[in-house]
């Protein structure tokens, strides 16, 4: 049966292909978006292979050692202005972007080369690759290592034999051994005496607590001293156990050479893993593809968070959402229950409900703004002055923290948890709430044990999509707390344990940090990728936990519905 154009188009059915369509694209953009970010950010883990070729360039020629990152297509005429000879009727030629590494040694460690200039090419299982504390990637091939002054194995060539794995894995044995003496550094020095200056410092509040106070008696005085005295002792002794393993871990080096044949002396304490990229097999390269990525979430960035990992990005931005969403749901349910139980539906209150959703979209910028002026500056430099004064002119709560970023992003999104439970209790009968009174309950009684558990899992769409806005807010976090790098976590084993006053950082200001600020643009761009993809994942993972717990609830409290 046909039927014609106008009478397909009253059926709706065009509407509905449409809007099939919009989601179809949708979906496969948002597709195409994680999967770009996941293949960038992901493959910056993979051990590539090493690549050793001699390149020419105008007459001259040179070996260069490293790995390629991209290639791109080039108009022949931009490479001409350049001051490149290029041969005549050529329109297009393709470079690479190669990672030469060796900054100490070059002063850059990327480096554009012409693919139809690289001749000679070969991947020599000898060549090796270290991950260096500072100064980013070595590539070259490893000639002697040393114990001080002491050379204790040395190799020449450039085959792999076994006098050369020999020499291999006392380096590798000599690597183990200095990040296992860093292992005991980092624990007296974050630990130990992180501990002694936190208490040392507290000593000294407490007796500029006791000056302020005019207290003359000098039994207070002489038990702050005799403790300080007792902290400097362990301190002195903490300080001589660093030095004697500064001294320990600073004795191996090896000689490296690199690809213009000069030999650098490498320190093996600064080297965090050395491998060597064209030997490893499948199996080898996905443990150390593994390794990497264990290593970026959970260890201490490094090189200007260049290199290493982001785990107080990760543990600042999941404490802080936890932190909003423990201040935004019961401001925001209670807000939202006292205008649709108890204020009267008036002009006044459809002024409030208007003014609660314009706040939804006030920028984000100026909640920092207010933030900075109102929670640091006035509430906590009055704070400082009333609980703190003995730290003055130091600021302890007037200046930005994770306490004044939580606050902050919670007044943000309070407007759509309070929107988000009211439409919770709009849909709840009135015949519900009035068979409770029937019964005998009171109208306190009837809102927590029969309103607010049926409106529970519209309260938890509420702080899923706060936690959905506020994980990825980055604007009003630059005024009030987050910072680059925070040499601690704002949660140790000191007391109070939580340390709501210290600075933190945060997935999504260290994407713009490292995407916009680094001084290494070429080694932090993969990094930028795949640290958007972690901060998307720990933003799905809180959503998820949060639906669950909605979930759950909206099947507790069916049968109230019914």
């Amino acid at each position: 049966m046909r039927i014609s154009l106008t009478e397909w188009t009253k059926s709706g059915s065009p509407w509905v292909w449409l809007n099939a369509g919009a989601v179809t694209i949708c979906v496969i953009m948002v597709i195409g978006l994680l999967s770009l970010i996941a293949v960038r950010g992901l493959g910056h883990f993979w051990p590539a292979d090493i690549l050793q070729a001699k390149y020419s360039l105008n007459g001259n020629q040179s070996l260069v050692i490293g790995e390629i990152v991209e290639s791109e297509q080039v108009p022949a005429e931009q490479l001409r202005d350049a001051g490149v000879i290029v041969p005549d009727g050529t329109k297009m030629m393709r470079r690479d972007l190669m990672k030469i590494g060796n900054r100490d040694v070059s002063g850059i460690d990327f480096t554009w080369v012409l693919d139809s200039n690289l001749s000679e090419r070969s991947y020599p299982a000898m060549l090796f690759a270290t991950e260096r504390r500072e100064w980013g990637n070595f590539y070259g091939y490893l000639r002697a290592l040393k114990e001080g002054d002491t050379l204790i194995g040395q190799y020449a060539g450039y085959d792999k034999t076994p006098e050369y794995m020999a020499l291999w894995n006392r380096f590798e044995a000599s690597i183990e051994r200095a990040l296992s003496i860093r292992k005991d550094i980092y624990q007296i020095e974050k630990h130990e005496i992180g501990a002694i200056n936190y208490e040392l410092e507290r000593l000294r509040l407490k007796q500029r607590s006791l000056e302020l106070k005019n207290v003359v008696d000098p039994v207070a005085y002489t038990s702050i001293e005799t403790r300080r005295n007792e902290l400097n002792t362990e301190y002195e002794g903490l300080q001589q156990s660093l030095i004697d393993l500064y001294s320990e871990i600073n004795r191996d080096s090896i000689v490296a050479e690199i690809s213009n044949g000069q030999q650098i002396d490498i320190a093996v304490a600064k080297i965090v893993r050395a491998f060597r990229p064209n030997d490893m097999g499948i199996a080898a390269k996905l443990a150390h593809y593994a390794d990497k990525i264990w290593e970026f979430v959970s260890d201490d960035p490094r090189e200007a968070n260049t290199e290493g990992g982001i785990f107080p990005a990760i543990f600042g931005t999941v404490m802080m959402v936890i932190l909003m969403s423990v201040l935004v749901t019961p401001f925001g349910v209670v807000a939202a229950v006292y205008l649709r139980e108890y204020a009267k539906q008036g002009f006044m209150t459809r002024l409030i409900r208007i003014a609660v959703n314009n706040l939804a979209g006030v920028p984000s910028i100026v909640y920092g703004v207010f933030g900075l002026g109102f929670f640091v500056y006035f509430l906590g430099g009055n704070i400082d002055q009333l609980f703190f004064p003995e730290a003055l002119p130091s600021p302890t709560f007037g200046t930005g923290g994770l306490m004044w970023a939580s606050i902050t992003l919670a007044l943000l999104t309070v407007p759509v948890v309070i929107v988000a439970t009211e439409e919770g209790l709009s849909r709840i009968p009135r015949a519900v709430r009035e068979g409770s009174l029937a019964l005998g309950a009171t109208k306190a009684e009837t809102l927590w044990k029969v309103v607010l558990p049926m409106a529970s899992p519209a309260m938890m769409t509420g702080v899923i999509l706060a936690i959905a806005r506020a994980a990825g807010e980055v604007a009003p976090l630059m005024l009030v707390g987050v910072v680059k790098l925070a040499p601690s976590l704002p949660l140790d084993a000191n007391y109070p344990f939580l340390h709501l006053d210290q600075k933190f950082m945060h997935l999504g200001f260290h994407i713009y940090d490292v995407g916009f600020q680094s001084p290494n643009v070429e080694a932090a761009r993969p990094l930028v990728y795949a640290t958007a993809l972690l901060l998307v994942v720990v933003i799905a993972l809180l959503n998820i936990s949060a639906v669950q717990i909605r979930n759950h609830l909206r099947e507790k409290y069916k049968s109230l519905e019914m």
